[in-house]
């Protein structure tokens, strides 16, 4: 066999968090089918999964001190990759601390869940370092079939099944447009990687390729990317699966899967499309507008706080989609400030919205809130930092994120693009601060009566969150400067 089928040390090296996330899933699962039910809680799986967690983030940044492709190309290290895999396995570490307690009050503590976790970060992780069309395809896969069975976890919640079916079903649907799209630009262009696509694409030698056909691959791929990204108007899954799924699993899904699919959304359209932006910016445009007005104006209307998140949810990405079409530098690197800070205000609310919500997550509307701030005063403020910064208020990473989307608007001359956000965030301000106000200026209710003190493991996923929210607002530096040398790559 020729030696250089044979892959070397340092492909292994920049792989290595999806190794490690492998075996421990696989360990996992062994593990659960030794379990004796009678000694549930002492079960090592959630330890291995921690372990497993913590080792993989080490591991992202250790394979990054050897950046590079691997793979014949299909994967590639380099500092864009290596900020999603942190992100993502981050997110994961802040949904095992909140997933702990849930799944013990609810009954529901078993090895599976934990094995689902490791699994859907495999995909995520693999679809952040990806450089090939086939290989963004298999994470994306392994990723979503992982997330659907979590959003179904708890078999005898009619609302989980629901969630889960629906998730799956339109997600198969968007997936095959995207498969469709990967076929039509292979038979274009003969090639799934994406440099290769740019090149043949751009180079005069490609004057016999019609345009509109790699239009329309681009197209069919976009769809794909907005269904999991939740972008109008493939929006419509996403307040009845966050409102359905476990609180732990909606956490999740608000923050890494649609971290890794704005990964990929970046890599192959300023990548492989970046000769035909003239073609694609203008309904990017149109996509950002329309996912900002329909995120926001359906929130005014909620009363039930997951899918109210989940409109929020929708609207962030319409805010990072208005980054994505200035298509320069410094929208790239708006995109990844601001997913770090969503990622942490998002699944801080949402460990909020799990302890307040209790066994059976009973109380779920916005009047269950009342009196939050008298009864547990941390618990409030803490929340009240996650939404301060999901308007956008300075001292807060929302602040920045919104500054540097906005900025990149205007320096690519995407004035009135810029000026409808603005007036959407206002809109926005609105229904955060209904939350604060029942919080603070209502009466405790039935739902703040009896409620627990928070357990170790909800406590460490939201000061955890709060202080990295709060630490972007005043040090946005560190992250911005690592960002911006990451965003290179469009050049």
């Amino acid at each position: 066999m020729p030696a250089n089928i044979l892959p070397s040390a340092s492909e292994y090296l920049r792989i290595l968090p999806e190794i490690i996330l492998t075996v421990a899933g696989v360990i996992v699962m062994l593990l659960e089918a030794m379990r004796d039910e009678k000694y549930e809680n002492s079960s090592a799986i959630p330890g291995v999964t921690l372990f497993a967690l913590v080792a993989a983030l080490v591991g992202a940044i250790v394979s990054f001190s050897d950046p590079g492709s691997a793979f014949h190309g299909m994967i590639i290290v380099d500092g864009f990759a290596t900020f999603f895999r942190v992100l993502v396995i981050g997110v994961g570490l802040l949904v095992f601390f909140i997933s702990g307690s849930y799944l013990e009050r609810e009954h529901a503590h078993t090895g599976e869940y934990w094995g689902l976790l490791l699994f859907s970060l495999v995909g995520q992780s693999l679809m952040a370092a990806a450089n090939e069309l086939m290989m963004i395809f298999i994470g994306l896969e392994i990723s979503s079939i992982a997330t659907y069975i979590l959003a179904g976890y708890l078999r005898d919640d009619k609302r989980n099944n629901e969630s889960a079916l629906k998730y799956f079903l339109l997600g198969s649907f968007a997936t095959a447009f995207f498969l469709y799209g990967i076929a039509w630009i292979y038979g274009i262009t003969g090639s799934t990687n994406l440099l290769e696509i740019r090149r043949v694409i751009s180079t005069a030698s490609a004057a016999h390729i019609s345009m509109t056909l790699v239009g329309t691959a681009a197209a069919l791929m976009f769809v794909g990317f907005a269904f999991k990204i939740s972008a109008a108007p493939f929006q419509v899954w996403a307040p009845d699966v966050y409102q359905g799924a476990p609180a732990p699993v909606s956490a999740f899904m608000s923050a890494g899967p649609k971290a890794a699919a704005f990964a990929i959304l970046i890599r192959v359209f300023l990548t492989a499309f970046e000769p035909i932006a003239s073609r694609w910016e203008p309904v990017f445009w149109v996509c950002a507008l329309l996912t900002m007005i329909v995120g926001n104006f359906a929130a005014l209307a909620q009363t039930n706080l997951k899918r109210l998140l989940a409109y929020s949810s929708i609207a962030h990405a319409g805010y990072v989609l208005v980054a994505i079409t200035a298509h320069n530098v410094i929208g790239v690197q708006a995109v990844m400030f601001y997913l770090a800070s969503y990622a942490f205000m998002n699944v801080g609310a949402f460990a909020v919205v799990a302890h307040v919500a209790r066994k059976g997550e009973r109380f779920l509307r916005i009047e269950d809130l009342a009196g939050l701030g008298s009864r547990q005063p941390g618990v409030a403020a803490m929340l009240t930092i996650f939404l301060l910064s999901m308007i956008g208020v300075p001292l807060t990473g929302g602040f920045f994120g919104k500054f540097y989307i906005f900025k990149a608007a205007l320096d690519a001359n995407l004035v009135w693009l810029t000026v409808l956000g603005l007036l959407n965030s206002a809109v926005a301000a609105y229904y955060y601060l209904r939350l604060i106000v029942m919080m603070y200026m209502h009466e405790p209710g039935e739902s703040t009566e009896g409620l627990q003190p928070l357990t170790a493991g909800m406590s460490a996923a939201i000061w955890i969150s709060a202080a990295a929210t709060v630490f972007l607002g005043i040090f946005p530096g560190f992250v911005l400067d690592f960002a911006g040398k990451s965003a290179n790559f469009i050049k």
